[in-house]
């Protein structure tokens, strides 16, 4: 099983990112996609997620009207479209995957409470003011 997340980099505050979620190993189109960020010396926060089968997505409050999630399920991949960057979105962005949809939204409001059965390593987002 493979997530690899590309695109991260450095960007000027009111700039835009989008990140690729690589997914590979598993059973993609059954699969729900979360999008989680660690900023240095925070606890890790969920930020998207979307399942793969049917589409529904859900975006935390801070995250609403500025970023985008979506797929290429012919390519097993995800992407993150972030527009109008906050200094705030600085951090290490994740994608992980679980079986359930309801669970990986569980995860993305409360990342310490519930588990993702799989995790990408990560790319580095900066956001310079």
């Amino acid at each position: 099983v493979q997530l690899v997340e590309s695109g991260g980099g450095l960007v000027q505050a009111g700039g835009s990112l989008r990140l690729s979620c690589a997914a590979s190993g598993f059973l993609f189109d059954y699969y729900s996609i979360g999008w989680f960020r660690q900023a240095p010396g925070r606890a890790r926060e969920g930020v998207s997620c979307i399942s793969i089968l049917n589409g529904r997505t859900f975006y935390v409050d801070s995250v609403k009207g500025r970023f985008t999630i979506s797929t290429d399920n012919a390519n097993n991949v995800v992407y993150l479209q972030m527009n109008s960057l906050k200094p705030e979105d600085t951090g290490v962005y994740y994608c992980a995957a679980a079986g359930d949809f309801d669970n990986t939204m569980s995860a993305v409001q409360d990342p310490q409470g519930h588990a993702m059965e799989y995790w990408g390593k990560g790319t580095l987002i900066t956001v310079s003011s």
